[in-house]
């Protein structure tokens, strides 16, 4: 069994927690190939992860859900699933924690865990002179948005080429069920249980009140025109908040809904809305019940 292992080398007490991966690797059979980042981390010698030329029948990724993202793109194309060990933040999308790695470790062994798809998109940018780019892809989202200064751009959307309208505002989301608990839900987004097949359309700060969060079919085609604003702003579209590109007034982005699945691992019985509860405090009225 080929063990993909990836993570944020920025991590304090990762290196040890390699070294336990390692260890069980033996034990277990598995064949570890790491990601280049993580080589100097690794207690010997080990194959580098490159699912292109050999795809892990399961990939251990240490971090936050940040980490987690950049992983899902990385070998998301090629069908493996992950398994996220939470040594950062939030950690929406992890399933474990250091402390339970051993056990998360025998479950792969065994077989003992769950797959849950999550549904990606594909975001197409048409530059004005007719020329597209290569589709990118994200698991949370897409976001046109401005960069740096504290002016307004202006976008027309389109849903399956009916157009929704043009107005002022920050910038634009598009999400999955899987983003819509992150950027989306920061600004005004709805929360969409992962089962739904949907995508959020959020405007980000619009400079009107007549503009509000949709949400369409996942098989909906959403388009976004960048129009000349009134000053020189720069606008941006961002992957997951991860990877982005410059857009000039006239440009087109065009996102639909991804080739291929993002695989992520579940140990336990932990649903969504328990999840929500413990890592968003989603309905917890302590306070309210105290007072």
């Amino acid at each position: 069994m080929i063990l993909g292992v990836t993570g944020n080398p920025r991590y304090e007490g990762l290196q040890a927690l390699l070294e336990r991966v390692a260890r069980a690797a033996e034990r277990l059979g598995f064949t570890p190939h790491v990601e280049a980042d993580l080589a100097h981390l690794w207690p010997a010698h080990a194959t580098a992860l490159d699912p292109a030329a050999a795809a892990p029948d399961l990939v251990i990724c240490f971090g936050g859900d940040g980490t987690l993202l950049r992983t899902a793109r990385f070998v998301g194309p090629y069908g493996s699933p992950i398994l996220g060990v939470k040594i950062g933040m939030v950690g929406f999308l992890t399933t474990a924690t250091p402390d339970m790695l051993d056990s998360a470790l025998q479950a792969v062994a065994r077989g003992n865990y769950q797959v849950e798809p999550h549904w990606t998109l594909a975001a197409s940018v048409v530059d004005p002179d007719g020329r597209a780019r290569a589709p990118a892809p994200a698991v949370n989202d897409v976001v046109v948005h401005k960069a740096g200064v504290a002016r307004v751009i202006r976008l027309r959307i389109l849903v399956d080429d009916e157009e929704i309208g043009a107005f002022a505002s920050d910038g634009l989301i598009v999400a999955t069920p899987t983003g819509s608990t992150a950027y989306s839900l920061s600004a005004g987004g709805p929360v969409v249980v992962p089962s739904v097949d949907a995508l959020v359309v959020t405007p980000i700060c619009p400079h009107t009140l007549a503009v509000r969060p949709i949400v369409v079919p996942r098989a909906a085609r959403i388009t976004i025109d960048v129009l000349p604003p009134h000053g020189e702003e720069e606008v941006l579209v961002s992957y997951d908040g991860q990877v982005g590109e410059s857009l000039e007034p006239g440009t087109r982005v065009v996102v639909t809904r991804g080739a291929w699945d993002a695989q992520l691992v579940r140990l336990g019985t932990e649903r969504f809305f328990a999840r929500m509860h413990r890592l968003l405090q989603w309905g917890d009225l302590t306070d309210r019940e105290r007072s």
